[in-house]
């Protein structure tokens, strides 16, 4: 047969099939090439044979083979396209081949459509994900799982959930792709009321398997639950290396980095290989609570045992411990030695150490290599304008701006989150639009005064503008995680441990004043902010003022 299948197109379509619904696609590969005859079938079945081996660049290049000897796809290929557009993250192809469809009027059934609203989503287009969506004629439940999955998987935790809700009105059971998704909004926000209830809808509809558990684990910590996410652990009786990794994670961000090197060595002992995300994680978890001599060792031993080349993010937690320690001429040193040109996070990380340390000449290297690599994230712009400001450099701070400004880029502007008898109240800064603003106000100022009683005063160095002593130390006070903590003293009981979700990073002042705050209220205050947890408690808090 082999001598006779390359000019019948027929019989060599045949053996492709069953050779790529074998796994067998290097062999279907061999017989394709040979094949003198092909027709879009035998295309076709090459290009979904590969998406389906996860090889979906190959499956581009082979649509893009077939476009030059003039063949166009059928509905087949278009729809493995889609799904390979969707995994590699290629928009603008993703675009062509919607347009195509359309143009050419190919069926769009409710597997093309959710395909698309799938490629949409993976490639951050969660706009025209949600019109496609809102246009469905016949939703099933995958195309409601997709949509939620997506905007989870993109920060839009209030909309999957909302999404979540719609769900459930319309009739559909959550199945383990949406509950996945919901739990990792309920972790975003920090939900942990949301998270326990949908913890008991898997116990009630679905198993907790290894993906939801994992996803439970990472709830359960990201929501300030540590010991939730432990017990669900210690349940578990064998875990994949993402479970290791989620856990080792989750120590890192409470700053419990030698808890999270027991779990490693416990990882090995159980034989589970580590992976560049384990070491991603454990080098994180050592960088927040400042073990700097096993951030080297692990890094060598990753490098040296494990031959795991170093990537990026690799180097960005190295640097980031060492340049958190105080060490940013070693983590210079570090950045020079990189093989690769070093990216932008890496910079961000050493310029983050610059400015905590207040290492302004190499902390000015820093920054000027950040402005260099033009980012698109306002963040990073934040950051370089507050490290010159802090070394009282005006002048920069208003180039900075401008380049902003020019960008039409502008600042994250700073949140809290604090959950109030089941439901989430989010504050912005001196936000005078909240009902309870003159309230708040109120706790705030009987807490200052207590507060300067007992020896506070106010670190106006963290409030980066060129104005008054005074008007400085009325802006601490208005920023949004003080005025979240006042609202839950206002709105709970006494003793009642608040939570509070911030998106950027706590501030030097608002850090030492919840130390006080916790003290006079006699209850334990929780801030996740952009990089970890802080517990205060009794006047102190879980990062040891390393941070």
């Amino acid at each position: 047969m082999e001598c006779r299948y390359g000019d019948d197109v027929f019989v060599g379509s045949s053996i492709l099939n069953l050779y790529a619904k074998c796994g067998k696609i290097d062999e279907a590969v061999s017989v394709f090439e040979r094949m003198s005859k092909r027709d879009v079938v035998s295309w076709s079945t090459m290009i979904t044979g590969f998406v389906k081996s996860g090889r979906v660049r190959e499956a581009v290049d082979m649509y893009r083979r077939m476009q030059k000897e003039g063949l166009e796809g059928d509905g087949v290929v278009m729809l493995a396209l889609i799904q390979a557009c969707a995994s590699i993250e290629v928009t603008r192809m993703g675009y062509s081949l919607h347009g195509y469809m359309i143009r050419r009027g190919f069926p769009m059934g409710v597997m093309v459509q959710t395909s698309l609203i799938d490629m949409y989503a993976k490639n951050g287009k969660l706009d025209i994900a949600s019109r496609l969506f809102r246009t469905m004629s016949y939703r099933n439940v995958v195309s409601w799982s997709t949509l939620i999955s997506g905007y989870a998987q993109n920060g839009y935790a209030g909309n999957a959930l909302e999404l979540l809700v719609e769900m459930q009105s319309c009739g559909f059971e959550p199945d383990l792709v949406s509950v996945v998704g919901a739990l990792l909004a309920c972790s975003q926000i920090g939900y942990p009321i949301l998270g326990r209830e949908i913890h008991g809808y898997i116990v009630r509809r679905l198993d907790v398997n290894q993906v939801l558990g994992t996803a439970l684990i990472d709830m359960y910590a990201k929501c300030g639950l540590l010991s939730h996410a432990r017990v669900l652990y210690d349940r578990m009786s064998s875990g994949d290396v993402i479970l290791w990794n989620t856990i080792i994670a989750s120590y890192g961000i409470h700053g419990q980095g030698e808890e999270a090197l027991s779990i490693f060595h416990r990882m090995i002992e159980a034989q589970t290989k580590p992976d560049h995300v384990t070491f991603a994680s454990l080098l994180s978890a050592l960088s927040h609570c400042g073990l700097v001599a096993e951030g080297r060792h692990w890094f060598e031993v990753m490098v040296r045992e494990y031959k795991i080349q170093p990537m990026e993010k690799h180097y960005v937690s190295l640097i980031d411990l060492l340049a958190r320690a105080g060490k940013v001429e070693e983590a210079q040193s570090l950045i020079e030695s990189m093989e690769s040109e070093p990216g932008i996070a890496v910079w961000v990380a050493l310029l983050s150490g610059c400015l905590n340390h207040k290492k302004f000449l190499i902390g000015e290297l820093a920054a000027k290599k950040v402005l260099e690599l033009k980012s698109d994230t306002p963040g990073v712009y934040a950051l370089v304008s507050n490290f010159f400001a802090a070394a009282r450099k005006w002048d920069e701070v208003a180039m900075v701006r401008k380049v902003m400004k020019t960008a039409e880029m502008k600042k994250d502007p700073g949140y809290s989150a604090v959950e109030v008898n089941g439901k989430l109240h989010a504050f912005v800064v001196e936000d005078k639009g909240h009902p309870q603003y003159q309230q708040i106000l109120g706790i705030l100022e009987e807490l200052e005064h207590e507060m300067r009683a007992m020896g506070y005063t106010p670190k106006t160095e963290f409030v980066l503008h060129n104005v008054e002593e005074e008007v400085k130390v009325r802006m601490l006070w208005n920023h949004s995680e003080r005025l979240a903590i006042a609202f839950g003293i206002l709105n709970t009981g006494p003793g009642t441990r608040l939570l509070i979700t911030k998106n950027l990073r706590v501030c030097g002042d608002c850090h030492e004043a919840i130390k006080f705050i916790s003290v006079i209220v006699k209850r334990e205050i929780i801030v996740r902010d952009m990089k970890r947890f802080h517990h205060f408690n009794n006047g102190s808090c879980s990062c040891g003022d390393y941070w």
